[in-house]
């Protein structure tokens, strides 16, 4: 027997699915899809993308056996139209979302915001939006001194800055 100590790198997660499959009839609106190509629907050859649905209508049975629904959605991160039309009974990819609130504390020259959260960690990886109403609304509050709270939306390690909310003045 060694009486060596062994060193162990952790970097693995606890391995749940950044995806879950959903029945392509049961997503409704405000849902979110992934877009894309996947081992079972390769006729599918559109990039992969994140889409938030906003419309879907349903045909009914058709010749070959199928009711059809036809998304029609927005990316979320880069707010292209998309649509695509799954038969019903089929399974879609469903990303897993989540939305975290953070202050914002300082605005970079390079376009980089540090930003504090809830537990007193700063994270500053993340650009500023290239939404240009939701840039301005950052960049005039933070030079007026208000306390700015913004969501961030993340996903399939992508991050966005989605939303701004005004706590005050400093």
């Amino acid at each position: 027997m060694s009486d060596e100590e062994h060193q162990f790198e952790s970097k693995a997660d606890a391995g749940a699915s950044k995806t879950y499959p959903q029945q392509a009839g049961a997503i409704r609106k405000n849902g979110y899809i992934v877009k894309g190509p996947t081992l079972q629907d390769e006729y599918v050859v559109l990039k992969i993308l994140m889409t938030l649905v906003f419309d879907i209508s349903t045909s009914k049975t058709g010749k070959h056996g199928h009711a059809k629904c036809h998304f029609v959605g927005i990316d979320i991160f880069n707010s292209g139209k998309l649509d695509d039309i799954v038969p019903s009974s089929h399974n879609c990819d469903v990303r897993r979302v989540t939305r975290t609130d953070y202050q914002l504390i300082d605005i970079s020259e390079d376009g980089f915001v540090s930003l504090l959260a809830e537990n007193g960690n700063t994270k500053d990886d993340l650009r500023l939006p290239t939404d240009e109403t939701l840039l301005s609304q950052i960049k005039d509050g933070f030079a007026e001194g208000k306390d700015l709270v913004v969501t961030v939306m993340s996903t399939m390690e992508e991050e966005q800055i989605c939303s701004l909310k005004d706590i005050g003045p400093r």
